[in-house]
């Protein structure tokens, strides 16, 4: 079984075909299909390839299947004895996808 390490919005993961995965957000719609080239590492029939920095002709097709927000975390800041409290909340948003394709051209 073939796998790849791809960037992905400034992050990298590990891909398989027919695999889905949560990865920063992507400003595709759902439904549309992308293409990364940004392929790190490539091991396809027992043969390991590795880019510096990436795979030439490597590419990783996969279609965008919804967007989401994850729970919310909440930060909260105190400075003792200064009468200084700060709460916030950060929600992040994610793209569901699934890994069509592996290919090296």
């Amino acid at each position: 079984m073939s796998f790849a390490v791809v960037e992905i919005a400034g992050k990298q993961f590990q891909v398989r075909e027919q695999e889905e995965l949560e990865v920063p957000k992507l400003h595709n719609d759902v439904g549309e299909s992308v293409v990364f080239d940004r392929v790190l590492l490539l091991n396809e029939d027992g043969k390991t390839h590795v880019g510096m920095p990436t795979v030439e002709n490597a590419k990783v097709a996969a279609s965008v299947l919804e967007h989401g927000r994850y729970k919310k975390v909440i930060v909260f800041k105190k400075k003792r004895r200064k009468d200084y409290k700060k709460t916030m909340g950060h929600r992040q948003d994610y793209s569901v996808i699934r890994i069509e394709s592996i290919s090296m051209e």
